[in-house]
């Protein structure tokens, strides 16, 4: 069997050219009688009519008009039905589209492909290949708008068997050669993270359009391959390719992803003179890249401008005001968002409960958990963790325990990891050692799970069961991910690891740290010492401490930069506490703005204060 996939009978199966129906006069064929003048012109009135409905999505009017088919019979000419189709599948009706199709006795193959591309369009792949499956039961031969709205699907349920099968039936077929499901094609291999196979056919494609150049920028944007990403965005450039918006939103991701900020504002600027800065796709985009570069004000700015913002944009300012501090801000968009008539979804919950988490919010947070039912949405994994997260950092452990201990489905890492954490913030080694127990027997984790126990030990005190956790670790072959920092400089990322000195400038960066110690010790900074998590001496400790990645970033930035340019640094893990306290009294003796984004949220200090409030 050519896919395997689910079947269902459709309720009238009736091929184009075989009909048990008995057909009305109007049936209009090559071999039917010349019909009156009148009656050409009123179905061309109708083809029409249908046609101006669609683009302006005029459902009320559209279904009056239907009506009118119906009552003149005219429901059986198979023009008319595939305009219905169409119309009901741009109103977002594709069930509709559905009964059209079911009633309509002569299907011809742009029936099929219509309804095809209906549930292909509305986010039902599945109701797409099955009708694909159903056309090709019946012996019609697919075509090259058939095709795309396949591979399509099978992009949309990341079913690579099922695009094989497709991509066979293309060659078969002939359309191989056709641009247009060609580059589907490569866009499904690419969404599918088949990449070789994506880039093989982009590359044996003679002609190539913005789909497949943009596929191929998605694809490597997915795996995390941004330099491919970005050299073939500047090949489409130089070829003078017309890209699109979903084109741009890649490229900014990848931008964001790498935190490149300068290089993030110049395809802004491209976008503002392409007239694509008003897509709400190119929108999201560059509402994360601000963020996640630590400039919220650029990401406020582009969330105002963008006059039409779908639900990706909300959410992408959602999570931004998060993870900035902007709590109240968060709760104030998510009520403009219900009264603009936006529908949250689960992504927007888990965006609020974030905010709540890292403001110590929890009766918020449980108001927001227990709000998601009244949407119709089912809480899952992610918003579980959230809520355990919530109650953790609060120091409410027995509740958080109990929450899991409740919840309809089995506990998964990330829930008993969220546990964790709030066990190592507030010294509960007992506790830790319980959720580490049941991670466990889940079977192979993260090594994330490890350091965290290791790290609630060490925290307490207890040296040889945080050597037992970090054995344990090394066993199972894993390692744990060293500690960066990095702070972009024109079109360089200067990268620091704790104590390193292979930096061209480092000389300087450490007598700039020596300097940074002696004022913050007259202002009053003692090091915090139980944030180094190894059994060593004191001095050894403070000597440890005091060379942390961020803090060599933060010290290049003083160098390097003038004193009225913000520092932003970028870190791959959390911040300790001994860090964050240093960083804010960084700030207030020097005078300078500093931004450090961890792995958990952003961290603004400001004369000796940190937009956190001391909770993250």
């Amino acid at each position: 069997m050519l896919l395997q996939i689910p079947r269902r009978s459709l309720q009238s199966p009736t091929h184009n050219s075989v009909s048990n129906t008995t057909t009305t006069n109007l049936t209009i064929t090559s071999a039917n009688p010349p019909r009156p003048a009148s009656f050409e012109q009123h179905f061309r009135d109708i083809c029409t009519l249908l046609v101006s409905l669609t683009r302006s999505r005029s459902l009320s009017k559209g279904q009056q008009l239907h009506a009118h088919v119906i009552k003149s019979g005219l429901q059986t000419i198979a023009l008319i039905s595939n305009h219905l189709i169409n119309f009901y599948s741009k109103c977002q009706r594709p069930h509709d589209s559905r009964q059209v199709f079911d009633e309509s006795p002569h299907k011809s193959s742009t029936t099929w492909s219509s309804i095809i591309s209906t549930f292909a369009q509305n986010e039902l792949p599945l109701l797409s290949l099955e009708l694909f499956r159903e056309m090709l039961d019946y012996g019609i031969r697919p075509d090259d708008h058939i095709f795309p709205s396949a591979t399509k699907s099978c992009a949309v349920l990341s079913r690579y068997d099922i695009g094989q099968s497709v991509h066979s039936l293309v060659v078969k077929t002939g359309y191989d050669s056709d641009v247009f499901v060609g580059s589907s094609m490569v866009d499904m291999y690419a969404k599918c993270g088949e990449i070789k196979d994506a880039r093989r056919m982009f590359d044996e494609m003679p002609d190539k359009n913005v789909v497949s150049w943009s596929g191929m920028i998605y694809g490597y944007t997915q795996l995390g391959e941004d330099e491919e990403a970005l050299r073939l965005f500047k090949q489409a450039l130089m070829e003078d390719l017309d890209v699109n918006d979903f084109t741009f939103s890649s490229v900014i991701r990848v931008c964001g992803n790498s935190t490149l900020l300068e290089l993030g504002r110049q395809i802004h600027g491209l976008c503002l003179k392409t007239s694509f800065d008003s897509s709400s796709f190119v929108g999201s985009s560059l509402i994360s890249l601000y963020s996640k570069c630590g400039v919220i004000e650029g990401a406020f700015r582009v969330f105002d401008e963008v006059p039409i913002k779908n639900l990706g944009m909300w959410n992408s300012m959602l999570i931004a005001c998060a993870q900035h501090s902007h709590t109240q801000k968060t709760f104030q968009l998510f009520n403009q968002m219900e009264n603009d008539g936006i529908r949250p979804n689960f992504i927007t919950f888990l965006c609020v409960l974030y905010a709540c988490s890292h403001a110590g919010l929890v009766e918020k947070g449980q108001f927001y958990f227990h709000l998601m039912r009244e949407y119709g949405i089912e809480p899952g994994a992610q918003h579980y963790a959230s809520l355990v997260d919530v109650l953790g950092r609060a120091g409410k452990l027995q509740e958080a325990l109990s929450v899991i201990k409740e919840m309809p489905i089995e506990p998964t890492e990330s829930i008993w990891g969220a546990l964790l954490t709030g066990c190592r913030i507030h010294g509960n080694t007992e506790l830790a050692a319980f959720a580490a127990d049941r991670v466990f027997e889940l079977g192979p984790v993260s090594p994330g799970l490890h350091v965290l126990l290791s790290n609630a030990y060490a925290a307490a005190g207890k040296w040889e069961e945080a050597a037992m956790a970090r054995k344990m670790l090394r066993d199972r072959g894993m390692k744990k991910e060293t500690g960066l920092s990095w702070v972009e400089e024109g079109n360089r990322v200067h990268t620091f690891a704790a104590g390193d000195r292979s930096h061209s400038k480092s000389k300087e960066i450490y007598q700039k740290l020596d300097e940074l110690k002696e004022e913050m010790e007259k202002a009053g900074y003692v090091a915090d010492t139980s944030f180094v998590l190894r059994e060593v001496d004191g001095e050894e400790k403070k000597q440890a401490i005091g060379y942390h990645s961020e803090r060599l970033a933060i010290a290049f930035g003083l160098v390097t930069f003038p004193p009225e340019r913000p520092i932003r640094i970028m870190k791959n893990l959390r911040v300790c506490g001994d860090c964050h306290t240093a960083v804010k009294f960084i700030s207030k003796c020097t005078g300078r703005t500093i931004i450090v984004r961890d792995n958990n949220r952003f961290h603004r200090f400001e004369d000796g204060t940190c937009s956190c409030g001391d909770y993250w």
